[in-house]
């Protein structure tokens, strides 16, 4: 299928589908013409990928965990180190979540002194 098609049936803008494309998050071939064509594999791609930036990965983390991800959830086999990688991530987001509630403490102070 096209990028077109692709973009419609999974919602992803095909300027963004050619970023996955770019970061290896997503594999096409190219035609004669040049143009860009997917199989239907890459629609489940596309919503793994979906799924795993709105759990908070960055892209080069969801490239290392693409190939253990099954379903459309995704789901996980659990590969090597999949497990290790997604705690690594998930004390990052809690240290994240920490410095966001020091920070709106302090800024709940301040508003309290006014």
């Amino acid at each position: 299928m096209l990028i077109g098609a692709l973009s419609r049936r999974t919602g992803v803008s095909p300027r963004l589908l050619r970023y996955y494309e770019e970061q290896g998050l997503l594999d096409t071939r190219r035609g004669p013409n040049g143009y860009r064509y997917y199989d239907e594999e890459s629609v489940v791609r596309v919503r793994q990928v979906r799924a795993l930036l709105e759990a908070g990965l960055p892209t080069a983390v969801i490239r290392s965990v693409l190939p253990c991800a099954r379903g459309e959830g995704p789901g996980f086999d659990w590969c090597e180190d999949l497990r290790a990688t997604l705690e690594r991530e998930l004390k990052a987001a809690d240290e994240r979540i920490d410095g966001l509630r020091r920070s709106r403490s302090a800024l709940a102070g301040y508003l309290a002194q006014s």
